[in-house]
């Protein structure tokens, strides 16, 4: 997941977010990493309306950058509001939930990282195709007028059907079984009624446990007719995945990873969120290596038979953002489009096997 949830942990602690209920790991995290970690419980964010000159500077900013190729007005796109979020969904009682399942409180980092015997190689591979099936599956669903939380709905019932427990449910006290991010939300999007709207960008986040392995991955789609600047933002931070990949392989330093992201994403202006990291993955949801997709000086190195998530989120601009009340989904507070794509990944000697796809 993105993140703490299903895919990024939160990362850095340097940000004037209030998420209260992250806070204590993502001050473990910070004190471990040699941060210091001030909580700020609020973000109070003003805004103005653009006088014509700001208006046309910014317009024209945006142009030399090459983030639009068509001046004129910049669309109004309106802000994300919460919808109303439908109780939980049940899942049968044969199938295996993990342990957390019971408690509302936000598990802990472990410490150890995930490397699997030939054996729990496979499970993962199972697990990960499954969960690839699934987000290939939401993705079809993405079109206006559908509800994030029919999405919700169909990934739990293919999730279930497939003798599988949805991840997300019941992670940290999270309400339902996918997350589902739209437009200027960063991750953690909780689905709800809201209906999504031509040009609109989601991403879906899918963690499958089946057979005591968690598979995580997530993927950003378009809705309807989409501009050509959210066009970019998606297919740069796609790229800036594969690029992050393509350096692994045993002994290669987990630092190369927030490198290649960073260099690329760079190149066209945006802003790499530092808050949310992936993160190992196996028969724990959330482990070290803490994966920073920054540049960063984190020691070690990647070891063959281990897995982990990549999974860079991307700003247009600011990655300063809010956290709603309901205490999990969190939005650029610009109003700033963000897109993220995610895979999890087995190391082997030669490279990385990407284990989320079909």
């Amino acid at each position: 997941m993105a993140s703490l949830l299903l895919s990024s942990i939160i990362g850095d602690p340097l940000t004037r977010t209030s998420i209260q209920p992250f806070y204590t790991v993502r001050h473990k995290l910070a004190s471990q990493r040699g941060f210091e970690c001030k909580p700020n419980h609020f973000v109070v964010v003003s805004k103005r309306r653009l006088s014509g000159l700001e208006e046309a500077m910014l317009i024209n900013r945006a142009v030399e950058q090459g983030k639009v190729e068509n001046p004129g007005k910049l669309r109004k796109r309106p802000r994300l509001r919460p919808g109303k979020v439908r109780p939980r969904l049940p899942v049968p009682d044969h199938i295996i939930r993990p342990p957390y399942v019971n408690s509302s409180s936000l598990p802990e980092l472990a410490n150890e990282p995930q490397i699997h015997d030939a054996e729990g190689i496979e499970c993962m591979r199972a697990s990960c195709e499954l969960a690839a099936r699934v987000l290939e599956h939401a993705g079809t669903l993405v079109k206006p007028s559908v509800t994030t939380d029919e999405i919700d709905k169909a990934v739990h019932k293919m999730i279930i059907d497939a003798g599988a427990y949805p991840s997300p449910l019941g992670y940290g006290g999270f309400p339902k079984s996918v997350c589902t991010s739209v437009n200027e939300c960063l991750c953690h999007g909780i689905p709800d009624s809201r209906q999504l709207q031509h040009g609109d960008i989601i991403n879906i986040d899918v963690t499958v446990y089946l057979n005591g392995y968690h598979g995580d991955t997530s993927r950003t789609f378009l809705c309807g007719d989409v501009d050509e600047e959210a066009k970019r933002l998606v297919k740069v931070t796609e790229e800036c995945l594969y690029k992050a990949i393509s350096v692994c392989k045993a002994g290669v330093g987990f630092k190369q990873i927030g490198k290649r992201i960073n260099e690329h994403a760079a190149k066209y202006g945006y802003s790499v969120d530092r808050r949310f990291v992936g993160h190992g993955v196996g028969k724990i949801f959330h482990s070290e290596p803490v994966i920073f997709h920054f540049r960063n000086d984190k020691p070690g190195c990647m070891v063959a038979g281990q897995t982990f998530t990549i999974e860079p989120i991307l700003v247009m601009r600011s990655t300063d953002c809010i956290v709603w009340r309901d205490n999990w989904t969190t939005v650029a507070a610009d109003g700033s489009l963000a897109a993220q794509f995610e895979h999890s990944i087995l190391i082997t000697e030669t490279g990385a096997e990407i284990l989320t796809k079909c």
